[in-house]
Parts: C-alpha cells; structure tokens; sequence
C-alpha cells in the first residue's frame, strides 16, 4: 500500500482490508498504521544490516577492488528499489524528526559506514592511502551518498541515465573514495 499511497493517506480499514482481516485485529498486533510501519522498517533493517558483508573483510586491491565496489554499488540499489516505499517512509520519519524513524536509518546505515571505515583504515594502515584522510569522514560520505543516489535512481532515470551507466560511475567514486586511485578493471 505504501508503494502506491502517500504513508499519511494509509488508514486502518484500508490495511485490514487487504490483509482479510478486521480492524479490530489489526488493533491486537499494532496501535496505529505507523506502528505497523514501524515494525515492517525494523525488520528490514535487520536485512539492510547485511549490506555490510559487501564491504566487510573484502579486498579493495587490483581487480578485487572494483569487484567490491560494483558489488556494493549493485547491493545498495537493489536494497533500496525492493524496499523503496518503508525507506521513503523512513526518511520521511526520520527528516520530519521521529527518533524513531531516524535509529532505523541508522542501523542501515551504521553498518555500511564502520565497514567502509574499517576498510580505509586497514589500507592507510599499510601505506595505500594517505594518512590525512579521515576513514570515517570518507566512509560516511560514500554511504551518503550510495542512500541519495539509491533513494533517487527513478529521478536518474528521468535525467536519461540509464541504470547500465548509473552502476560503473557510481562504482568508480567508491573506489576512488576508499583507495584514493582509480580501479583496476
């Protein structure tokens, strides 16, 4: 129902309706459409926090680093288009100020960040990035980034970017980002 009405016009009834159910059941499991929202946005941050095994202990060297660029790029989109209507929910919740929303947000993205960061200080800790670069600063701004671009891949579309251009040049800045070089394909 998300996919198709705006998250305020989503009422009880309607929910119930297409669950074949009553609203007075749907009342035993959740207190209002947002408290169902809420529990559908929890369990798939459960699944968003496995967007880090794209990152976790992968090589971002030779050829296996575009691997694991294109990988993570490849990850991200297709997590964000299968769950586009709760996470347009959820940056809703979370922009309008919903703690709530927000702490689902960040369990996605959390994840995604500490691996990365982790993955930037492994490569200064042997001397493949410059040291001056702030791991943390760098991985959060590419996770920023992948959820923007990831959130807005219909409007890239719009512009006339085709998926297929979308996915190299997105992968190319995270390589950048993380290695400080350009890939090798």
């Amino acid at each position: 129902m998300l996919s198709s009405s705006p998250y305020r016009d989503v009422k009880v009834i309607d929910v119930a309706r297409k669950a074949g159910t009553s609203p007075a059941t749907f009342y035993q499991y959740f207190p209002d459409v947002e408290g169902a929202v809420l529990e559908i946005a929890e369990e798939m941050a459960k699944e968003g926090t496995t967007l880090t095994d794209l990152v976790a202990g992968r090589s971002w060297v030779g050829k296996s680093g575009w691997q694991t660029a294109e990988e993570l790029v490849e990850g991200f989109l297709s997590f964000w288009r299968k769950h586009d209507a709760i996470l347009r929910v959820i940056d809703l919740g979370a922009a309008e100020g919903d703690k709530r929303f927000y702490k689902i947000r960040m369990k996605i993205l959390n994840a995604v960040t500490n691996s990365l960061t982790e993955s930037v200080q492994e490569l200064q800790s042997k001397g493949k990035v410059d040291k001056d670069v702030s791991p943390a600063a760098v991985a959060g701004s590419l996770v920023a980034m992948l959820a923007a671009v990831a959130a807005h891949q219909k409007g890239f579309q719009s512009w006339g970017v085709k998926q297929a251009e979308l996915k190299p040049n997105l992968a190319l800045l995270v390589h950048l980002g993380v290695t400080g070089r350009k890939p090798t394909r």
